[in-house]
């Protein structure tokens, strides 16, 4: 008897475990278990077989997996997310490999923007209603991003124009870096007049009077204009954190989550560098942001780098809470001031052969980033720039044993380059990063040098046969606007902001192409193509769904993409019209007064 009822108890006892152990297997939550589902999507996974499939799952910031809304919805588990593309489509997330990030962070809620503006008489409006709420001390600012063949009137403003929409606030308008507008309140703020010298490669333009017109010509050198922006007054450090918050929620309605910045004139670091510093230490980036330096000091450059190079480690996040969020990438676009060309079309091309020093400096600086393994960057606009760089590379390579390409490196802009030259890049395992500046200036371009130089400028297409690898960007936020549609709208279609056409049918895209470059191709920018770039199983789970169907919908329509909702590492950064409700919160504009708080940034209607 004592036996049976010992068995009994083993019995039960054996039974209660495995009820235990099945209750614990059925509601712990499995590997396969998603965070985050999207189902009845269009989803773009830009693989190498351009696969579309109908959903999507993310676990641990990475795609779990793609396929059929079936399938995607059987890893769904108790506490998974789930959300409803309603046949909308879903991209990778975009990639702008050349955008001033920082700088266009720093400055954001100080600017108005014209980006976007569909005719002078509005942006004209906009200037005269911000000067009537800037308040004594500050400045009215249109700091680029615009053309005026974006207006109907397809003309620039009149200092006239400019001087009875602002009266007495000073107010500076630049348009690339070719030329820019003071107000005879600027003007008289700055204590310019007919007896100030201009810099050197640059004029205070006068009227037939001898009188001032307020127009400050860059020709082509732009330090007139760099310097005009240093002189305006910089927001509060609580400003400009702020405005990088403001800013980066921005490029996220483009359906943008990462960027790689490129420095630019008058933006030190570390210094300048705060506000998007104080976000990635917070654990508050919601982009993806690798950044290269660019020296400051015309003469001082080789100490510059030096200095970086004690201090700084590439490649290093530091104590980032978002993987890849914020990391340091190498050095450029400008390596040495005596060594760059300047994109103005509307002035002569400069000529490297006028700078005596440019190559003993440029060699000097590439060789301390060959020493040091640092990866580089250079801003070469015009093919002569670029072959007598290239000659100077080649030296400094064989000298160091390959050492100085051995890490990623690249050009900036290349809308000139030489077909020959193309193989001398791909030998040397170049790359070479595009931007949408002839979408801007791309009528003066024409003008200066024709229009059958502008059928491949750039040679995008010749550059992806050669092999070379290709990221593409805007040159945002002064040169062009950050707006990354209009970008694929050229590389599409060969066209300017005002749709004048410049690239011949063998120089345009396809959509998919087009893509792939602002996606992957860009992701090889900053030695990151394993990680983002496509929607594989094992990729970020950075991804957007578009507004409309970027494959399908008319050309011209690409202009007028956006993103419904932005997800970086998992996270949902952005949201808009159905999911509204999910766009995570955001503090006021601040100062009270900032463009943004009445405008926003590009103007979309």
């Amino acid at each position: 008897m004592k036996r049976f009822i010992l068995l009994l108890i083993l019995a039960v006892a054996f039974v209660s475990c495995k009820d235990s152990q099945k209750t614990s297997s059925e509601t712990a939550p499995s590997e396969n278990t998603a965070d985050l589902i999207v189902t009845n999507a269009k989803v773009a996974v830009m693989d190498a077989n351009r696969t579309i499939t109908e959903a999507i799952a993310v676990k641990d910031g990475k795609i779990l997996k793609t396929g059929t809304t079936e399938a995607i919805l059987k890893l769904k588990g108790e506490n998974t997310k789930s959300i409803d593309a309603k046949g909308r489509t879903i991209i990778p997330g975009l990639n702008d490999s050349h955008l001033h990030l920082t700088r266009g962070g720093r400055f954001y809620n100080a600017e108005l923007r014209w980006d976007g503006v569909k005719t002078l008489k509005r942006a004209l409006e906009m200037l005269k209603e911000q000067a009537q709420r800037t308040p004594e001390g500050e400045w009215v600012r249109v700091i680029g991003g615009w053309s005026p063949f974006q207006f109907e009137e397809k003309r620039f403003p009149t200092p006239a124009e400019i001087n009875e929409a602002t009266g007495d606030v000073p107010t500076f308008v630049l348009f690339l870096y070719s030329r820019g507008w003071l107000n005879q309140a600027g003007l008289d703020a700055l204590n310019i007049d007919e007896n100030t010298k201009a810099p050197e490669g640059s004029t205070f333009e006068k009227g037939p009077d001898g009188k001032l017109t307020g127009v400050l010509l860059a020709e082509p050198n732009p330090t007139i204009l760099y310097a005009r922006i240093g002189s305006l007054p910089p927001l509060s450090e609580e400003a400009m954190v702020n405005g990088t918050k403001q800013f980066y929620r921005e490029l996220n309605s483009f359906g943008i989550t990462s960027g790689i910045d490129a420095g630019g004139g008058g933006h030190k670091f570390p210094k300048d560098y705060t506000g998007t510093k104080v976000l990635a230490e917070n654990g508050e980036m919601p982009i993806r942001l690798s950044y290269y330096l660019f020296p400051q000091n015309k003469g001082a450059e080789y100490e510059e780098f030096q200095e970086w190079m004690a201090n700084n480690k590439v490649g290093h996040n530091g104590e980032i809470h978002l993987d890849h969020g914020y990391e340091l990438e190498g050095g450029g676009e400008f390596l040495a001031w005596s060594a760059g060309d300047f994109e103005n079309f509307l002035a002569p091309q400069p000529m490297l052969e006028d700078r005596p020093t440019w190559r003993e400096d440029l060699k000097k600086i590439l060789v301390l980033h060959a020493e040091n393994g640092w990866p580089f960057r250079i801003h070469a606009t015009y093919g002569e720039t670029i072959s007598n760089m290239l000659d100077v590379i080649e030296e400094v390579n064989t000298e160091t044993n390959g050492k100085l390409t051995a890490n990623r490196w690249m050009f900036d802009h290349a809308e000139t380059v030489k077909e020959e030259d193309l193989k001398r890049i791909k030998a040397l395992n170049g790359g070479i990063a595009i931007q949408a500046r002839m979408a801007y200036a791309g009528e003066f371009f024409v003008e200066r040098y024709g229009a059958d130089k502008a059928k491949q400028a750039p040679p995008v297409k010749k550059i992806m046969e050669a092999g070379i690898p290709v990221g593409a960007g805007t040159d945002g936020t002064r040169v062009a606007s950050y707006n990354p549609w209009p970008a694929l709208y050229w590389l599409v279609t060969g066209k300017t902001v005002g749709d004048f056409q410049l690239a011949e049918p063998s120089n345009q895209l396809t959509r998919e192409e087009a893509l792939h470059l602002y996606t992957k191709g860009s992701a090889w920018v900053s030695k990151e193509e394993d990680v983002k770039g496509t929607l594989e199983n094992g990729m970020y789970a950075d991804f957007a769904i578009l507004s409309n169907d970027y494959f399908t919908i008319p050309e011209a329509e690409i202009n007028n993409l956006k993103s419904v909702l932005t997800v970086v590492a998992g996270k949902v950064v952005y949201g808009a019209e159905e999911y509204k409700n999910m766009n995570p919160s955001l503090p006021a504009v601040i100062p009270n007064w900032s463009p943004v708080k009445y405008y926003g940034g590009f103007q979309k209607n």
